[in-house]
């Protein structure tokens, strides 16, 4: 039996399986390479999307403190606000419900050793608004539909 001719045959068939084997061994290379970086990528978005998480948690709770009633009431005090008294309702046919009043303040504290009050001082052109004032709100004209 003649070796030349058998062997030649199988040359290019055996190479064309050893670059077919190392063609898919690199792109498998290639392919799990691939995958890690965006393994990677993801356990970084994972890792900054907590952190963000535990920021909005607690931007939320300083929001909710400052909306808290006995803050926001706090709050109006060192701005000089008074309470308001009972609502006045204006209908959409011009009558008036209620009897509208201004707003009282508290009586002032008295002053502190340095003889300064120890109430807050309010903003600036605010001044008017927690003190008497000079006349009472005249009463608005009761207006009757059909009449």
């Amino acid at each position: 039996m003649p070796a030349g001719p058998s062997t030649a045959a199988r040359t290019p068939f055996v190479l064309l399986v050893v670059l077919l084997l190392a063609g898919g061994l690199i792109s498998l290379l290639l392919l799990n390479a691939s995958l890690n970086q965006g393994s990677f990528r993801l356990s970084e978005l994972r890792r900054e999307t907590t952190d963000l998480t535990g920021r909005q948690q607690a931007l939320q709770q300083e929001v909710d403190a400052f909306t808290a009633p006995d803050a926001l009431a706090e709050r109006a005090r060192e701005l000089g606000m008074v309470p308001g008294g009972s609502p006045v309702f204006l209908y959409p046919d011009g009558t008036v419900r209620g009897v509208p009043s201004e707003a009282a303040a508290p009586p002032s504290p008295a002053p502190g050793p340095s003889g300064a009050s120890a109430a807050p001082s309010g903003l600036p052109g605010l001044s008017g608004l927690s003190g008497p004032a000079e006349e009472p709100l005249p009463e608005p004209p009761a207006h009757r539909p059909g009449g």
